[in-house]
């Protein structure tokens, strides 16, 4: 597989490009197809844009694992089992047994049946799953919080990942993640990675067109997930602190990383994949003004700073009633790209000029959520390995770096970022009190500026 590297002034961004089987004829657009291209322009393979197979190639049976089986995680196993034949989820894990009914129904439907052998409950789950030599797949799909040790923990079993993004929720994570990330690289296993629009060929398509300098230089960018009120829990009787904090994981900051993770890593990660670098320092703010339960942000605004005086914007909020915004610009010295996944990728340039379409029409984008198990699948059987992993990790740190500046109110830098041992949630896993939890404990910008 070729490789792309990223250069930066203060560190070297090596990730393993995805699954290249691409000819440039698979670039047609509605303004591109009768362009030619330069010797020095990059090839879709160059790149290492996917092959965009609706079905990953039959094999031997591939037995995988999940593990969390809520709604994010039992979606995740649908979509493995629709990515290809002889495709088998032969164990679950999770903490609730209710959950894991719920999934094991699911999957019942689709014909796949778990043994009751085969389903493991509580924290320590994980690690009765890794120890069964015959999976060779897992899914990580547990709240944030748990994956960098699930997939630590992975990757030392010689396990093939599918892993839900963002991939964790401090930078302590983070470096656990890099570090397995490599170990993975050396043992030439798979690792794909829930940011969807990688996995989409209207944003391969468009990448390749900016890479090849359709917008010229890239100076600035935006990025947006604006949306309404997402879903939260209220606290039950006989629930633990513990328990609830789990079954209310999206709106706990030591769980979710806050929104900006789990919803703007998105838009954050198509910024970072264009522009091929990270910041230099972040600046924010936001706040919680509707939030109904748990302790994060409903908004934030960060402004990000990069070399040569670059900047990119990134907003998220989750509040009713309020103006929708999903989408990343990409503003080069030539033009605009502009991109979203509701079917309108275009590039203008400074005229209002189109210079570039994505043909919805005679190439439909599939469903990303499968694509990126059929991705996986075809990795694997044709030993042509992925790892996305670092990937993921940087994008990741850059949302916990504006963050961590909306949280406090002060610059962060990336080399501080980097550094710091900032760790959320208890040392120790079990059901009970968390006596450092406290509801609607949101921070505060400019109280703690440590």
């Amino acid at each position: 597989m070729k490789r792309r590297k990223f250069l930066t002034n203060s560190a070297i961004l090596s990730t393993a490009l995805p699954l290249g089987v691409a000819s440039p004829a698979m670039l047609s657009s509605c303004a591109g197809d009768s362009k030619k291209r330069s010797a020095d322009t990059f090839s879709p393979e160059d790149l290492g844009m996917f092959s965009f197979v609706e079905i990953a190639p039959d094999g031997a049976p591939l037995k995988a694992a999940l593990i969390g089986c809520g709604d994010r995680g039992t979606g995740a196993a649908v979509d493995f089992l629709s990515a290809g034949p002889n495709l088998e989820i032969i164990a679950l894990a999770d903490l609730f047994p209710d959950r894991m009914d719920r999934c094991r129904s699911i999957l019942s439907e689709r014909n796949n049946n778990v043994d009751d052998s085969n389903c493991f409950i509580g924290f320590d789950a994980y690690e009765k799953v890794m120890a069964m030599p015959e999976i060779e797949l897992v899914l990580l799909c547990t709240p944030t919080h748990f994956r960098p040790e699930h997939f630590k923990a992975a990757i030392e079993a010689g396990k093939h990942v599918f892993m839900e993004k963002p991939c964790a929720v401090d930078p302590t994570g983070i470096r656990t993640v890099i570090a397995a990330s490599k170990v993975a690289t050396a043992k030439g296993l798979s690792v794909v990675t829930g940011n969807q629009r990688r996995h989409r060929r209207d944003y391969w398509e468009a990448y390749v067109e900016v890479k090849n300098g359709i917008i010229g230089e890239i100076i600035s960018t935006t990025s947006h997930w604006n949306q309404g009120a997402w879903w939260n829990k209220q606290k039950q009787p006989g629930w633990s602190d513990m328990e609830y904090c789990i079954r209310n994981w999206f709106n706990i900051k030591w769980l979710s990383g806050d929104h900006i993770l789990d919803q703007g890593i998105h838009n954050i990660d198509v910024v970072t994949w264009f522009m091929g670098e990270q910041p230099i320092k972040a600046v924010g703010y936001g706040g919680s003004a509707r939030r109904l339960t748990g302790d994060i942000f409903d908004f934030f605004s960060v402004d990000y700073s990069y070399n040569n005086h670059k900047r990119m914007l990134h907003t998220a909020r989750q509040i009713d009633g309020c103006d929708g915004n999903i989408s990343e610009q990409v503003l080069g010295t030539k033009g605009i790209a502009q991109l979203n996944d509701a079917g309108e990728m275009k590039i203008l340039d400074w005229d209002g000029k189109l210079l570039w379409e994505y043909d919805y029409k005679s190439k439909p984008v599939q469903n990303p959520y499968r694509q990126e198990h059929v991705h996986l699948v075809e990795s694997i059987r044709l030993n042509k390995k992925i790892n996305q992993a670092e990937d993921l990790a940087y994008s990741t740190q850059i949302a916990i770096m504006g963050r961590e500046a909306a949280y406090t109110g002060q610059a962060i830098t990336w080399d501080q970022i980097m550094a710091s041992g900032l760790r959320y949630g208890p040392e120790t896993y079990e059901m009970g009190s968390l006596p450092d939890y406290r509801e609607k404990d949101v921070p505060v910008p400019g109280r703690n500026p440590s």
